[in-house]
């Protein structure tokens, strides 16, 4: 499965973007995707997670309750609407999925093996 992440770019604080990821090759609607993000000089951090073909979602501390991640199977894309943005938030976000990730991972980027390409959000102060 190919994954294509979009939607990023400049937004103030306090401003809101949506990000999309759409894959191909075969549908991921019964897989777990999830968003990571990587800022300037840091490592790669989970954000938020859809469970399988479930509607369950897992969030970091740094971004539940302003950050909502969902999935349209229909059209195969999963979102990640991010709300009330900080300059912290800044990073490039990618997608990523697997099949066979087991819920006690669902945080770990190690244990996905499809990624997208990551789009960049710039939030300014």
């Amino acid at each position: 499965v190919q994954l294509q992440a979009s939607g990023g770019g400049l937004v103030q604080a306090g401003g809101s973007l949506r990000l999309s990821c759409a894959a191909s090759g075969r549908s991921f609607s019964r897989d777990t995707v999830a968003w990571f993000r990587q800022g300037p000089g840091k490592e790669r951090e989970f954000v938020a997670a859809i469970w399988r073909s479930t509607s369950n979602t897992y969030y970091s501390d740094s971004v539940r309750g302003r950050f909502a991640i969902s999935r349209d199977n229909a059209i195969g894309l999963v979102y990640l609407q991010m709300n009330s943005l900080k300059p912290e938030d800044t990073a490039v976000y990618y997608c990523a999925t697997d099949a066979r990730l087991i819920l006690s991972s669902i945080a770990m980027a190690r244990m996905y093996n499809y990624w997208g390409q990551g789009t960049q959000v710039t939030v300014s102060s």
